[in-house]
């Protein structure tokens, strides 16, 4: 039924979609249903204003250089699949929700809106897969061994001067 009713409405709409050729839309699909484009049309219709823009390559520092950056700068980084409000993993939303709990500034990229981010963090770390826990410039891990700690009381005392400074400050 689910599947009648898709190919329903996406006969309906097919003129609308940019990128749709012989019944196939130029698309991929996340878990959690967003569609996200794999390329930009060149639609001369589209303002510049919103074109979309790589800041990192525009800036003229090197994605290595920002990982780097944000590693020594944040004191709880992640890398993870969506943004903290908005994960798009549930092992990406697993990590934010442990963290959150100690309520320290957590700074996030998030690895899909850049391949060569997330290679690059696959680099630094030398770890195959996210989310990657950054706290005080040391590589943690991932969401499972962020669990653990948590739960064996080693992720507080790890955490502790940094929620204490947080509180100072705020």
């Amino acid at each position: 039924m689910a599947k009648l009713l898709s190919n329903h409405l996406l006969k309906g709409v097919k003129g609308y979609l940019p990128g749709y050729s012989n019944g196939v839309v130029s698309a991929s699909f996340s878990h959690a249903g967003i569609r996200r484009f794999a390329s930009v049309p060149d639609d001369p219709d589209t303002h510049e204003d919103f074109k979309p823009t790589d800041k990192v390559q525009s800036s003229g520092i090197s994605v290595k250089d920002v990982v780097e950056q944000d590693v020594k700068e944040n004191p709880v980084m992640i890398y993870m699949k969506g943004v903290p409000e908005f994960p798009q993993c549930g092992f990406s939303s697993l990590a934010v929700r442990v963290l959150k709990q100690y309520n320290v500034p957590l700074s996030a990229r998030n690895i899909l809106e850049d391949a060569e981010l997330k290679n690059a963090v696959k680099g630094f770390s030398h770890w195959p897969t996210f989310p990657q826990i950054f706290i005080k410039g040391e590589f943690i891990g991932g969401s499972d061994i962020v669990l653990n700690m948590h739960q064996s009381g080693e992720l507080k005392e790890k955490l502790k001067d940094i929620a204490a400074n947080s509180e100072k400050s705020a």
